[in-house]
């Protein structure tokens, strides 16, 4: 714990830092309730993207295997040209949403090729689609998981540290000013009783002379 100052002022601001604290809290933890739910949301979708990735990937080589060409179909007659992206806002984070791709085709003769080779062309290109997709996915989860890591630590910060230092530091400076408060009215009651000692004392040495001359008033008056 930092050293402070036991004084009024950092009393003071002490108090307004834990204000501070007590206010911005509930706002990190709805923030981090909203990553978690987005993150498991997100995680859901892409599982069910990979698994639709699967399935039809499994039906493609089924249904080649049908025609009994397989070898006339080649991975590389459909590649990537384009990813399009957008950007979406989660939470203060910004992240890159998927819109599709453009794809180009390989040449192969019309002749000589199956009938059934642009068909096959356009399920690789869902397939791929699909892959694209779940990547897109997995860098929406990457970017919330490292904002709720942030997040948390900064709850943690102000739950765990940041608001009970803040509170013992208002303790000991209450505890303290108290104290001096209670050893300020000590003092100045024992001031106060030296001062009426030294009062009582002038007049209790001011009364034989003031008797004396009583006395010799008395004395004239007679004569």
């Amino acid at each position: 714990m930092a050293k402070i100052k036991l004084t009024k002022n950092e009393q003071k601001v002490q108090k307004d830092a834990l204000k501070m604290y007590q206010r911005y809290l509930p706002t990190l933890l709805l923030k981090k309730q909203q990553l978690q739910t987005e993150i498991r949301t997100i995680d859901a979708k892409a599982k069910e993207v990979r698994e639709q990735r699967v399935k039809l990937e499994a039906e493609f080589k089924e249904w080649i295997s049908v025609f009994g060409e397989a070898d006339a179909f080649k991975p590389d007659m459909v590649t990537v040209r384009n990813i399009k992206k957008g950007y979406g806002n989660i939470a203060g984070v910004t992240i890159p949403v998927y819109e599709g791709a453009d794809f180009g085709r390989g040449d192969y003769d019309l002749y000589e090729a199956p009938l059934w080779i642009d068909m096959a062309a356009d399920r690789m290109e869902k397939t791929l689609s699909l892959d694209l997709e779940a990547e897109v996915l997995d860098e929406q989860v990457r970017l919330l998981s490292k904002e709720l890591r942030t997040t948390t630590q900064r709850v943690n910060l102000f739950e765990k540290v940041k608001i009970p230092e803040t509170k013992a530091n208002i303790k000991k400076i209450s505890v303290y000013l108290g104290d001096e408060q209670v050893a300020a009215v000590v003092r100045s009651k024992i001031s106060k009783k030296k001062l009426q000692a030294v009062a009582d004392e002038k007049v209790e040495a001011a009364e034989p002379i003031k008797e004396k001359k009583v006395r010799s008033t008395k004395k004239e008056a007679e004569k």
